[in-house]
C-alpha cells in the first residue's frame, strides 16, 4: 500500500489479524485475554512528513511508494487528520508562486493536534534570509485567517519560527482535561484517538494503586500527568531537554504538584537508584521520600536493557507500553519468572502497517 493511503472497508479486518497475531505470540506467557482498541479508520495520525517536489512551474508534496520507491504525488493523504490535509492544500497555493518560500525546499513536516492548532516545518537546502523571513510571517498571517497555525523554517544550522515552535494539545481522558505542550521534531504520540484511549487504560489499571508511580522515559510527561491522580507522588526520567522542558510547562498548566521530572536516561537513573552513580541533576530530589511500587516503562523499539530489567523486577506492579512485540516478548521472558500478567491490550496506533503497540500490567507472585 502507498503511505498514507487508507482500506476503510478491511479496517476490522487488519485489526482483527494483529489481535490473533498477539495472541498467538504471547500464549506462552498465559495472559489474559486481549483487549482490543480500535482506531479511527482515516484521519488518525496527528504527524505527518512530505518531500517537496518541484516540476516546472508546479510545487507539490510526494511520498516514496515503500515496494517500488517510485515517487507518488500527494494532495490528499488519508491517514493523516483531517487538519493536516486541509493546511497541505492551502499552503502549496500559497507557496507555489512565491520564488522566496519556494526556492530550495526540499521538505514539509505537520505537527497537528485534536485541538486544532497546528505547526508546518519547511525545510531548505540553502540559508533563510530576511527576505525568506517576511514572506513567511505575511504567509502565516494570511493562513492565520482560517487556521490556528505556526511556522518554522530550517535549513542548516538555522531554526527561524514565525511564531512558537510548539502546539498546545487539549486531549479529554476520563472526562477531564489534560494539557500538553507538544514541541516540533520532538517525539509525540502520533495517534491522538489511541493515545487517549491508552491513557484511560492506564488509569483504569491502577485505580486502586497505593504508593507512588516511577515513570523511565516519560517523554513530554504524557502518561505521568494522567496517571498523577491515582497516586501519592509520581517520580518521571526523561534524557530529551525538550521533553523535560515540556514536561515541565505540562506540570504547571495542569496545575499538577505531585510529579517530578528528572533528566536522566533509565541506565543512569539505575546507577542512581542502586548508589553507584551521584549525579548533580539528582540535587534537591530525595530519592528516599518516594515510595514508589509501581513502575511505568515505554522504552524504544529495543526495549529494556538488562540492568533495568532486573531492577523493575523489584516492583509490585510493572506496566509496559511497547511498540516491538518481538521485543515486549523478550523483555516478558524474564519480567514473568516474577510476575504475572493481569492486564494485556493491543492499541491499533498504525492502522494498515504490521507495527504494534501494546500494553502489558504485570503484579508480583
Amino acid at each position: 500500500m502507498i503511505p498514507g493511503q487508507v482500506d476503510v472497508a478491511n479496517y476490522q479486518q487488519q485489526l482483527s489479524e494483529k489481535s490473533e497475531f498477539l495472541v498467538d505470540r504471547f500464549k506462552q506467557f498465559n495472559p489474559p485475554s486481549l483487549e482490543t482498541f480500535a482506531s479511527k479508520p482515516s484521519h488518525y495520525r496527528l504527524r505527518a512528513e512530505f518531500r517537496v517536489w518541484h516540476q516546472d512551474e508546479d510545487l507539490y508534496h510526494i511520498v516514496f511508494d515503500s515496494e517500488t520507491k517510485e515517487k507518488v504525488r500527494v494532495d490528499q493523504f488519508p491517514s493523516a487528520s483531517q487538519l493536516i490535509n486541509d493546511v497541505m492544500a492551502a499552503i502549496m497555493i500559497e507557496i507555489r508562486g512565491n520564488k522566496a518560500l519556494r526556492f530550495k525546499l526540499f521538505q514539509i513536516d505537520y505537527l497537528s493536534t485534536l485541538s486544532g492548532q497546528i505547526t508546518v516545518s519547511m525545510l531548505y537546502h540553502r540559508q533563510l534570509d530576511e527576505e525568506w523571513q517576511q514572506e513567511a510571517q505575511a504567509l502565516k498571517a494570511r493562513l492565520n485567517e482560517k487556521f490556528d497555525l505556526q511556522i518554522i523554517g530550517r535549513a542548516r544550522k538555522q531554526k527561524l519560527c514565525i511564531g512558537n515552535p510548539f502546539v498546545i494539545e487539549k486531549l479529554q481522558v476520563a472526562g477531564n482535561e489534560i494539557i500538553y505542550q507538544q514541541v516540533e521534531n520532538s517525539f509525540t504520540q502520533p495517534n491522538g484517538g489511541i493515545n487517549q484511549k491508552m491513557l484511560e487504560w492506564a488509569l483504569d489499571i491502577t485505580k486502586d494503586a497505593t504508593g507512588d508511580l516511577l515513570e523511565l522515559y516519560c517523554g513530554n510527561g504524557n502518561f505521568s500527568l494522567a496517571l498523577a491522580p491515582n497516586f501519592r507522588k509520581v517520580l518521571a526520567t526523561e534524557i530529551a531537554k525538550p521533553s523535560v522542558e515540556s514536561a515541565q510547562y505540562n506540570i504547571a498548566a495542569n496545575n499538577i504538584d505531585n510529579v517530578t521530572i528528572v533528566r536522566m536516561s533509565a541506565e543512569e537513573f539505575t546507577e542512581a537508584l542502586r548508589g553507584k552513580r551521584e549525579f548533580k541533576r539528582l540535587e534537591g530530589i530525595d530519592l528516599t521520600s518516594f515510595d514508589c511500587n509501581t513502575i511505568l516503562v515505554d522504552p524504544p523499539r529495543a526495549g529494556l536493557d538488562n540492568k533495568t530489567l532486573e531492577m523493575i523486577q523489584g516492583y509490585d506492579n510493572i506496566i509496559y507500553i511497547s511498540c516491538n512485540p518481538d521485543t515486549l516478548a523478550d523483555n516478558l521472558g524474564v519480567l514473568t519468572q516474577t510476575h504475572h500478567i493481569t492486564r494485556f491490550a493491543l492499541f491499533d496506533q498504525f492502522p494498515y502497517s504490521h507495527h504494534m503497540e501494546s500494553g502489558v500490567y504485570l503484579t508480583k507472585k
